[in-house]
This record gives structure tokens, C-alpha cells and sequence, in this order.
């Protein structure tokens, strides 16, 4: 099964709060079910610059501890339905923008990344059936 790793917080905005795009500076003509892997890099700056947009966006203060959020592994799954250059979105600001629906939260397991959309074995894409 593909995966895509996302920084955090923004993984678990996917995944919590409505973020229906994953902005990027390239497309893609994948389509379909992918895991979400958290990426382990996320600074104090970095956490707290994505917590007011997301304040911004949705009305809703998000509470995440940076030592607490997961990090450097999978934490979900979502369905890519789209790849768009304008959305009407409002976590729309990329170049292009991964349209995203349907999101699950998957119990964390610690997994490498990698830079753009990567494999992961079977037994690992389990966790997403």
C-alpha cells in the first residue's frame, strides 16, 4: 500500500480536524486508499505555527503536546480523490493540493519515511483494512 509522510501536526489535522487537502509543490495522478506516516522532524515554531492556522481555518484551538504527539511511524490512512491547482478549501495554500476524503486513525506503528509516496510492505497495509 502507498504511504505519504506529513509532518505533524498536520497528519493529525487529517485526521481529526477536517483538513480534506495536503498541499504540495508537485502532483500526482495517484488515486485511492494511502497510509499516513508522521514524520519524526517537528519544532516548538514549526507545531505551534500550524495549531493557529488550524485555529484560523476550523474556530477550534487544537491541544497537542509535543512531546506527546506521534511521530515517526503510521498513525492513519485516508482516500487521495484528487489532485488540484485551486481549491475552494480553506487548508488549500499549495501549489497543488492532494483532495482528501473519508480519513481513519490507525493505531501508531513505528515506521522509517521517506520523500514522496512510498511502498509499505502488506503486512503493515493491513492495518488499514
Amino acid at each position: 500500500m502507498m504511504a505519504l509522510s506529513i509532518r505533524q501536526p498536520w497528519a493529525c489535522l487529517i485526521l481529526k480536524a477536517g483538513k480534506d487537502i495536503e498541499n504540495r509543490c508537485w502532483p500526482t495522478r495517484y488515486r485511492g486508499r494511502m497510509l499516513i506516516h508522521a514524520a519524526k522532524g517537528c519544532t516548538r515554531d514549526e507545531l505551534e505555527g500550524a495549531l493557529d492556522f488550524a485555529e484560523d481555518v476550523s474556530g477550534v484551538r487544537y491541544s497537542v503536546d509535543l512531546k506527546t504527539i506521534p511521530r515517526g511511524g503510521i498513525v492513519g490512512s485516508v482516500e487521495v480523490v484528487g489532485c488540484v491547482r485551486a481549491s475552494t478549501s480553506p487548508w488549500f495554500v499549495g501549489e497543488y493540493g492532494f483532495v482528501l476524503r473519508d480519513p481513519q486513525v490507525l493505531p501508531f506503528r513505528p515506521w522509517k519515511g521517506q520523500l514522496g509516496f512510498f511502498e509499505v510492505p502488506d503486512a503493515v497495509a493491513e492495518l488499514a483494512d
